[in-house]
């Protein structure tokens, strides 16, 4: 499992705003490049967001869908990618003296990466992870500015 922290300066509840705010997706998530629909429901448990990988036109179109969400607290997603199987995402909220340490868990769960050691799994996904988390601080920053 590919774990990072960051540290945001914002409240948790901007946090939230920015995750519960599926069209942002593609803003904060490295590598999903357009979305294409979000559920009305995001990001209640079931609700998905239709999203397209890889810049065009070698574009794959597939989905991410909440397994668990507690606002504020935590959002759970289990992130597809055919032919590449899929990963179980969690993001974990923490207020810690007005900023939010968020921790994010990401484990290959289907696929061909399904079968990689978890070193090597680590060495490709914590520094993309780590760029997600920089994309989702710079994003609560500035909504809470």
């Amino acid at each position: 499992m590919a774990t990072v922290h960051a540290r945001i300066s914002a409240s948790p509840d901007v946090v939230w705003a920015v995750l519960a705010d599926g069209w942002m997706y593609a803003s904060w998530v490295v590598g999903a490049s357009h979305i294409r629909s979000v559920d009305s429901g995001w990001p209640a448990v079931g609700a998905r967001i239709h999203h397209s990988v890889g810049a065009w036109p070698l574009l794959i179109h597939d989905s991410t869908e909440v397994r668990e969400s507690r606002a504020g607290e935590v959002l759970e997603l289990e992130a597809r990618l055919w032919p590449a199987g899929s990963a179980l995402v969690r993001l974990e909220l923490a207020a810690v003296d007005g900023d939010t340490e968020v921790t994010m868990v990401e484990q290959v769960r289907r696929g061909p990466f399904s079968a990689l050691p978890d070193r090597l799994l680590d060495a490709l996904l914590v520094p993309r992870n780590r760029e997600a988390l920089a994309r989702l601080t710079d994003l609560a920053v500035r909504r809470s500015d």
